[in-house]
């Protein structure tokens, strides 16, 4: 047992493993640490461990069972635990599937239970995707959005009435916000401890700030103050959330699918594929991930 605000850790330290996911190079998508083997570590541990790795987030598998391929992860971004992270999910699938071999995978987490497929994809890279938990979303109050886009330093002029403002669920809560132009979205320079302090007090993970090239192609930036990093690169989860939002809107491609990019202003390209899951209320999320 530890005495609060102490920890676990092992003296030697877990063993982390760095991944980038949604990206099939190192030096596109978003980074995240993956500790495959964290039974002795308590959660002021994973904390530290995270704080230290310093990306957006870190998973922890701290129950497995290889046989039945199902596993318990949590999340830790560098200041708090979170409930579900997309890229850090994808990251662990990949890890485990270069290890255990490619299938169908299991991951108990805090926001309930997410099937994964994996395997390799035409250029052989290894490929996961995510089935969400079931989605919602509602209209953004007039008070949840004028704060936000105070924090921001975004105009209502400035959105795009086609998309218009939501808080959406796939697993944690995003603000979805639609910009009117490419411009709008690349010229992002927000208050930091402004936009961390409305996050805090809506319960939202990220913001989902998208520009709609077309109905199968959008651009993404989420910026995560609430975690200590000004941005991510690419955010499954917020993607799970944004496609409940379309398919909510009736916005989504005829075939249910349509692509995210993200990570391209702060030169990490990442690419998310998002597809509805008919009648079920879920998205799934699918990329790559390779080990740095």
């Amino acid at each position: 047992m530890t005495t609060p605000g102490t920890s676990s850790v092992p003296a030697a330290g877990p063993d982390v493993l760095r991944y980038t996911a949604f990206s099939a190079e190192p030096s596109g998508g978003n980074q995240a640490g993956v500790v495959l083997d964290a039974r002795a570590l308590d959660g002021d541990a994973m904390l530290a461990v995270a704080a230290e790795v310093g990306y957006s987030e870190s998973a922890f598998v701290t129950e497995r069972d290889d046989v039945a391929r199902r596993f318990r992860i949590r999340y830790f971004s560098p200041l708090a635990e979170v409930d579900f992270c997309g890229h850090a999910t994808v990251a662990t699938a990949v890890a485990l599937a270069e290890r255990i071999g490619a299938g169908p995978l299991v991951f108990a987490t805090n926001a309930g239970e997410i099937t994964l497929d994996t395997g390799k994809d035409a250029t052989g890279a290894v490929r996961a995707t995510l089935t969400s938990v079931p989605t919602r979303t509602r209209p953004a109050t007039d008070v949840e959005l004028d704060q936000a886009l105070t924090a921001l330093r975004w105009s209502r002029a400035e959105l795009d009435p086609s998309l218009p403002p939501h808080v959406a669920f796939g697993g944690v809560e995003h603000l979805v916000l639609g910009a009117s132009t490419r411009e709008r979205l690349r010229a992002l320079d927000y208050d930091f401890d402004g936009l961390a302090e409305v996050m805090r007090r809506h319960g939202w993970t990220t913001l989902q700030l998208v520009w709609r090239e077309n109905e199968e192609l959008y651009h993404a930036r989420d910026p995560f103050p609430i975690g200590g990093v000004v941005e991510d690169a690419a955010t499954g989860a917020a993607a799970a959330a944004f496609g409940g939002y379309l398919r909510e809107l009736g916005a989504l491609p005829a075939a249910g699918t349509f692509t995210i990019r993200q990570g391209e202003d702060m030169g990490r390209p990442s690419t998310l594929t998002v597809t509805s899951v008919p009648d079920t209320g879920r998205i799934r999320v699918s990329g790559t991930a390779v080990r740095l």
